[in-house]
């Protein structure tokens, strides 16, 4: 996938006004979906938090991030989205490839809804397969998809686009309000 993959699969998650709100990226890795968010939201008066276990990644980010979007106000921190994390009520929040690392989702998707302002969304970019593998241990159809976020306390889910995938079928993403 390249950069225009990533947007299209989130753009339409994201709301047109943007101005004011705080996002976080939880399992950011090198940060492709993360330039994807800065992308769609744009740079005024937001900010972006981009969180993952991974510093060196961070890093790496930080670097490409600097040189492509230089007024954006992203906040690197390594953290583990499955502990506690110390983030501001968020407008929302991306989690792409990162949700099919975790076996028990649904406390983690309690503690993801809790962050987010009662307006707030979810997108959520995986795999649509039930078929892991070392890369992706514990994979998600979109139908399960809509029920673990129904488990978690989310009131609504909408599948926002697929995307063919060489490695395992196809990717969905979707947008998930609490």
């Amino acid at each position: 996938m390249n950069h225009a993959d990533h947007v299209n699969l989130i753009k339409k998650g994201i709301p047109e006004t943007t101005a004011h709100t705080i996002w976080a990226d939880l399992g950011s890795g090198r940060g492709a979906f993360t330039l994807a968010l800065a992308d769609c939201i744009g740079a005024e008066d937001t900010v972006i938090h981009s969180i993952d276990i991974d510093i060196r990644a961070l890093k790496a980010q930080e670097t490409h991030f600097k040189a492509r979007f230089p007024t954006h106000e992203i906040i690197y921190k390594k953290g583990d989205f499955t502990q506690t994390l110390d983030l501001p009520p968020l407008d929302g929040i991306i989690m792409a490839n990162s949700i099919h690392f975790v076996q028990d989702k649904v406390p983690v998707l309690k503690q993801v809804r809790d962050y987010l302002k009662p307006d707030g969304r979810l997108i959520v970019v995986e795999y649509d397969t039930s078929q892991g593998n070392y890369a992706v241990p514990y994979p998600i159809t979109y139908s399960t998809w809509t029920q673990l976020t129904e488990q978690a306390g989310f009131s609504e889910t909408t599948l926002l686009a697929t995307r063919p995938s060489r490695f395992l079928g196809q990717f969905f993403s979707a947008l998930s309000r609490p």
